[in-house]
């Protein structure tokens, strides 16, 4: 900041030191003017200047100090109030912004919030006609035509699921209930919803559930297995079978979701989860979205369930699931 101040006040500095050096010269040149007092009133000068210097310092930066502190929030109260002209004129063009500002914040965000509710009154409209697809599908007398035409209403389905949790994952702490669940009905559940798809492919589930009772939110553990069980059986290997192997470790229980497909990268793994990320292995498939795994890590930290990834490439991957303990729930229950 002091640099910036003696920037900004050079021309005047250089002033009065022309002037000081000035003085000096005609007492040097005109001998008819005694040196020496000169000097000493030069040097006095000097002093005062130098003092007067360090005190606007102080009173002259305080205002812009506090506003290079500022967290550049709308809000404007723990602001200092400016103190001379020119500091009320930038106070006034920073309020006039951060004004501007908010109301373009609050505009865009009615928008959005104006969208989401579009699109979940969309999605929830979509589900009365795919309902009754569903119905006709079953009713076709063709096995390999209505196997095909289910996996397709699987694939729209599992789609607009998947949308209306993510225009929810941001607000799901205001839909929270934790309650005892039994993970084998509900991982029978999500296995049943995928039947048209792992009949298409072969593909079986091998259960091996030693602890099957945790203490979650029903819809969201629901909803996050669904984003692994259908990511297992979209890259297990035809007619092999997905292992679901669950457990306690250190008081936490422990679930694991193995399959046999090809397997992520070391380059991939640590990457996986992030927002759009597909793969760099397959990098012009159009099958991913990059959106799963990302929603079901979003879902899983706000549950403070750790969902880890391992994987052996060429020998499947395992997304595992550690369960907090009850008493780590307190925070969110509010218990």
């Amino acid at each position: 900041m002091i640099r910036d101040f003696i920037r900004e006040r050079r021309s005047w500095l250089l002033l009065l030191l022309s002037m000081q050096l000035m003085l000096l010269l005609i007492a040097f040149v005109d001998s008819a003017i005694p040196f020496l007092p000169v000097l000493y009133a030069v040097g006095l000068n000097t002093l005062l200047c130098i003092g007067f210097v360090i005190l606007r310092y102080s009173r002259e930066t305080s205002f812009y100090r506090e506003l290079d502190a500022w967290d550049h929030a709308y809000d404007l109260t723990g602001l200092k109030e400016a103190g001379s002209p020119l500091e009320q004129r930038v106070q006034s063009a920073v309020t006039r912004q951060s004004e501007r500002f908010r109301k373009e914040t609050d505009e865009h965000f009615l928008l959005l919030e104006q969208e989401k509710d579009d699109m979940l009154a969309w999605i929830h409209e979509m589900k009365t006609p795919l309902t009754a697809m569903k119905l006709m599908i079953e009713r076709l007398p063709e096995e390999a035509l209505r196997q095909q035409m289910m996996y397709e209403w699987l694939r729209i389905h599992h789609l607009l699921d998947r949308q209306l949790h993510q225009k929810r994952i941001p607000f799901m702490e205001k839909d929270l209930y934790f309650e005892q669940l039994d993970l084998e009905a509900i991982l029978h559940g999500e296995i049943k919803a995928l039947q048209s798809w792992c009949i298409r492919k072969g593909i079986g589930f091998d259960l091996m559930l030693e602890e099957k009772l945790v203490v979650s939110d029903a819809k969201w553990t629901a909803f996050i297995l669904r984003q692994l069980l259908t990511n297992a059986v979209k890259y297990n290997r035809e007619g092999s079978d997905v292992e679901i192997i669950s457990g306690e470790a250190e008081g936490h229980l422990m679930l694991s979701i193995k399959d046999s497909g090809e397997g992520i990268t070391a380059r991939d793994l640590p990457r996986i989860f992030e927002k759009g990320f597909t793969s760099t292995q397959n990098h012009q498939s159009s099958a991913a979205t990059g959106m799963g795994l990302y929603l079901a890590k979003q879902a899983a930290d706000s549950l403070s369930i750790q969902l880890k990834a391992a994987s052996v490439p060429g020998a499947g991957s395992t997304f595992t699931l550690i369960f907090p303990r009850e008493n780590e729930l307190q925070h969110l229950t509010g218990m």
